[in-house]
């Protein structure tokens, strides 16, 4: 990284994973390889976020939050970043509008669990997303068929990129999305909080 920033040419294709990752946990790291494998990726950036406006309370400290994903996160291809404290945006839309201009030929591609998904119409600017860069969904354990039928599937039902493609996805243009069935860890960062595992 440089002055913060990761380090990204031309011509490479980059999977963002935004979230609070409070805390982090084998989940992410799954999707994170899984990504770059199936999604044809160079790089998977992690966006711990300052904080998650669809979320009442606040989380961990930012920096509590990095070093634990940091800790955790371990791959030669993937970077922990505080981008978006860095660049001073709250919404995803934003992040990309950013990062498209500061990175000139680099193709993103955003990365998310089928949960996040289903509810993708409450994010702002959401459809703003969807046409910006290609969309990356993981299945997670119980999550597939609501996302399948959520609002964002339907009205985009028609770009959706097939599951055996989807290492095309880097390359294809926006709108596009592809959604992947896999095994995937149960573990997750609100069960982890309520157990007391994350305190």
């Amino acid at each position: 990284m440089r002055h913060g920033f990761p380090v990204a040419r031309a011509g490479q294709v980059i999977g963002l994973l935004g979230g609070s990752f409070d805390p982090p946990h084998e989940g992410h790291v799954h999707i994170s390889r899984t990504a770059l494998r199936r999604f044809g990726l160079d790089q998977v950036w992690w966006l711990v976020s300052p904080g998650n406006p669809l979320k009442a309370k606040g989380p961990a400290p930012l920096e509590r939050r990095l070093a634990a994903s940091r800790e955790i996160m371990r791959h030669p291809s993937v970077q922990v970043t505080d981008l978006e404290a860095r660049l001073g945006t709250r919404y995803t839309a934003e992040t990309l509008e950013r990062l498209r201009a500061l990175y000139p030929g680099v193709r993103f591609v955003w990365l998310m669990g089928a949960d996040n998904l289903a509810q993708l119409h409450r994010w702002q600017d959401w459809e703003e997303i969807m046409l910006s860069v290609p969309v990356g969904v993981l299945a997670r354990p119980g999550q597939r068929i609501s996302a399948r039928m959520s609002k964002a599937a339907r009205i985009y039902r028609e770009t959706r990129l097939p599951a055996r493609a989807s290492h095309l996805l880097g390359r294809a243009e926006a709108p596009t999305w592809c959604f992947v069935n896999l095994q995937m860890s149960g573990a997750s960062s609100t069960e982890i909080r309520a157990t007391g595992g994350w305190t």
